[in-house]
């Protein structure tokens, strides 16, 4: 019998990986996407059918987490076997500057999906995947990171996910429901919103080599991240929903680097020297930010058998790489 998820957030970098995923393992895929005055499905068009059309497997639908009767009217009409939660506000710099819609967002939006998830589950049986994230973790004395690591999240953004990891375990030990987080460390690819660091890196490092642009202004070049590729992780989303109980896992390369060695992977493969063109601005620094998140992910290497295949460099490379093809479009397209 095919299996029916459902993705929010089926529009962004996870959800498109994600989609891409389940189809290619025969599921029925439905999508929520928020209502807008301009197309915002880019990064699925190319697996989105006419939804008329018999053998489509894939199918969109208007709504948006904050609204929870809405939520819950969809699930119970979609009735899937798998909800993957990945709608968010998910800039964390941006949620300083927008901490109330970021909480609805993150935190309200979580709820509403859970709240719909456990009234369906009622009739039949049903998996929720709740992304959770590494930001949580913030200032944390311990290093690397493993599911039992204390949060002390150090942004809006942190502290709306925080918020949505109690919901999923006090609804998976309340109401038995079959709820699990995923503490995904970053995850980057050539789908990256171009407001994150990595894909403003890549995006500018090609416009640079083409002469197209100049300079890059970035913040705190010091802080260390551990990057993954998004395609990887979503594997893992979907191994924590086919394993037999619900638990909590963090999917994380083990390595950490700081932005500084992902400007070094990026514009050596371009044949540049970042340091002629990157100049610093105090715009881009966080109130208050984690200097190194670096995740432990042996329990889903062990229970679940995922790991990573795409190190930092490859990832830097793979990026840069599209993100070049993609400025010398544009630049046929100008001179046209």
């Amino acid at each position: 019998m095919t299996k029916r998820a459902l993705i929010t957030g089926i529009t962004g970098q996870d959800g498109s990986y994600l989609a891409e995923l389940l189809l290619e393992k025969g599921y029925e895929v439905h999508g929520i996407v928020r209502r807008s005055s301009s197309f915002n499905t880019g990064r699925i068009d190319h697996i989105y059918r006419d939804p008329h059309d018999a053998s489509a497997r894939i199918f969109l639908h208007y709504g948006d987490v904050t609204d929870g009767q809405h939520i819950t009217n969809l699930v119970q009409e979609i009735e899937p076997d798998e909800v993957y939660n990945l709608a968010a506000q998910s800039h964390v710099r941006v949620s300083f500057d927008q901490p109330n819609y970021t909480l609805q967002v993150v935190g309200a939006g979580a709820l509403n999906v859970l709240e719909a998830v456990r009234k369906l589950n009622q009739r039949k049986p049903v998996k929720v995947y709740q992304a959770s994230s590494s930001e949580m973790y913030g200032a944390a004395t311990e290093i690397p990171q493993t599911e039992t690591t204390a949060f002390r999240p150090q942004s809006p953004y942190a502290c709306a996910k925080a918020y949505a990891f109690y919901q999923t375990v006090n609804y998976r030990e309340a109401y038995g429901l079959f709820a699990v987080n995923g503490i995904l460390f970053n995850h980057e690819s050539p789908r990256r919103g171009e407001t994150f660091v990595t894909r403003k890196i890549t995006r500018a490092a090609a416009r640079i080599k083409l002469g197209q642009q100049q300079k890059l202004f970035l913040g705190n070049l010091d802080t260390k991240r551990d990057w993954g590729f998004a395609g990887d992780y979503v594997v893992g989303m979907w191994l924590m929903l086919q394993h037999d109980q619900a638990e909590d896992f963090v999917l994380a390369t083990g390595e950490a680097h700081s932005i500084r060695e992902f400007l070094d992977f990026t514009f050596q493969r371009l044949g540049l020297n970042w340091r002629d063109h990157v100049e610093i601005d105090p715009r881009y620094f966080r109130p208050a930010e984690p200097h190194v998140l670096l995740g432990d992910a042996s329990k889903a290497r062990s229970i679940l058998g995922w790991k990573p295949t795409v190190d930092c460099r490859q990832l830097a490379e793979l990026m840069v790489d599209h993100d070049l093809k993609l400025a010398e479009s544009e630049a046929e397209a100008c001179a046209k």
